[in-house]
């Protein structure tokens, strides 16, 4: 910050207009920043504190503000919609019944057979039945949702 005060300070007006000089008259050379101010910033040139320096106010407050920003960021993004669907899921696990066709996250279809708290007894085919715990049930059949529509129609 003193630099540049200093550098500004140390360019003196120009008297005459620039087109007023002669062609061949080199500019003055600018006067060089003191050593020990530890900013090589010019005037003019973006601050240290960023591009969104501006934006933020610079200074100490921008970085906390930035960071705060994207956690909020990602948790409206990322976050939020996961738990929503994770809430989701295990309501519809505790809404299994007998009779639900359904698909575990190995790709097994069944039809459910017997519950437990923690497991589903699942039918693959007549008098073959599985037992997979209740968290590896992913889904509905994927020929249930058509047969379901199909039944209706009918009607």
């Amino acid at each position: 910050m003193m630099s540049t005060l200093l550098l500004q300070a140390a360019a003196p007006p120009s008297a005459a207009p620039p087109s007023a000089a002669p062609p061949s008259a080199a500019p003055p050379p600018a006067a060089p920043a003191p050593s020990g101010s530890g900013s090589t910033t010019a005037p003019g040139s973006p601050s240290a504190s960023g591009p969104f320096g501006a934006l933020c106010g610079g200074g100490q407050g921008s970085f906390p503000l930035m960071m705060i920003m994207m956690i909020a960021v990602f948790y409206f993004i990322l976050i939020r919609p996961q738990q929503k669907k994770q809430k989701e899921q295990d309501t519809w696990l505790k809404s299994l019944k007998k009779g639900d066709e359904v698909v575990t996250s190995g790709g097994v279809i069944g039809r459910i057979s017997g519950l437990t708290d923690n497991t589903v007894t699942l039918e693959v085919q007549e008098k073959v039945r599985i037992k997979v715990l209740r968290s590896s049930v992913s889904g509905k059949a994927p020929g249930t949702a058509a047969a379901a529509t199909t039944e209706t129609e009918k009607k």
